[in-house]
């Protein structure tokens, strides 16, 4: 049997259907499966709310509180204390001043004071200690006189008519001050007595805020002392105390 030419259409019917061409598209990446058109779905934004340190933040107003009160409680404080303070002994209701010119002599024998305690005049070499010095006796007047020729301020008090929370009041502003010493003087003319180089006053009361005024003013007051920068010093005197009517142990 004679062959025949094959033709496009035999070729097609041998290799039977026509198969579809394989897909190159591959896996569908994750997050595009359906419904969301190929978009990428973002997690939810989480939102942090910052608590407030209220526990700090009540601190630091309850300092600012306290802080303020007691910059307040100064300021009173100081002013009252401004209140109280005099720039002249003219200031100082009933004072009484005296003349005692600077460079009085040292003497080794009793002075007879016109006042009582003295406030100036010839005195003896040795000065008492004057350096917020507390003492139990009578001390001598011409070693006290010196100690005013320093600076110092002497309190004296009349132990029969003062109590003993005014001694105690009194011993509390003179102790430990330099430039202040106290005394008792039996027989005083009044409960107390202040005394400086040329200035004198009594009072009643230990709380008489006369008292500190002058000792805060007269103190040590450049204007109101012969040897201003003299010390107050005398450890021996602290040591052994005259007392009135006692022999002086220092040369003339």
């Amino acid at each position: 049997m004679a062959d025949h030419p094959r033709t496009d259409d035999d070729r097609a019917a041998r290799r039977g259907p026509s198969r579809a061409p394989a897909s190159t598209a591959g896996p569908r990446p994750a997050g595009r499966r359906g419904g969301t058109n190929g978009r990428r779905i973002r997690p939810p934004t989480q939102v942090v709310t910052r608590q407030r340190p209220w526990g700090l933040i009540a601190a630091a107003v309850a300092v600012v509180v306290f802080a303020t009160a007691a910059i307040g409680y100064a300021v009173v404080q100081v002013n009252r204390a401004n209140a109280d303070k005099v720039t002249s002994t003219d200031q100082i209701a009933g004072a009484r001043v005296y003349d005692y010119p600077n460079g009085q002599g040292h003497v080794a024998t009793p002075v007879e004071y016109e006042e009582s305690p003295p406030v100036g005049g010839d005195h003896d070499a040795e000065w008492a200690d004057c350096t917020g010095t507390v003492y139990s006796v009578d001390i001598r007047n011409e070693n006290a006189v010196h100690s005013l020729e320093h600076g110092g301020v002497w309190i004296t008090y009349d132990p029969e008519r003062v109590r003993e929370d005014d001694i105690a009041t009194l011993s509390t502003l003179v102790d430990g001050r330099s430039g202040l010493m106290l005394s008792p003087r039996p027989g005083l003319g009044a409960p107390i007595s202040l005394q400086s180089w040329n200035t004198q006053l009594t009072v009643d009361s230990a709380t008489d805020p006369r008292l500190r005024q002058a000792a805060d003013f007269l103190t040590f007051n450049p204007e109101n002392t012969p040897e201003p920068g003299a010390t107050c010093e005398n450890p021996t005197f602290i040591g052994t105390p005259l007392v009135a009517g006692e022999a002086s142990r220092a040369g003339g």
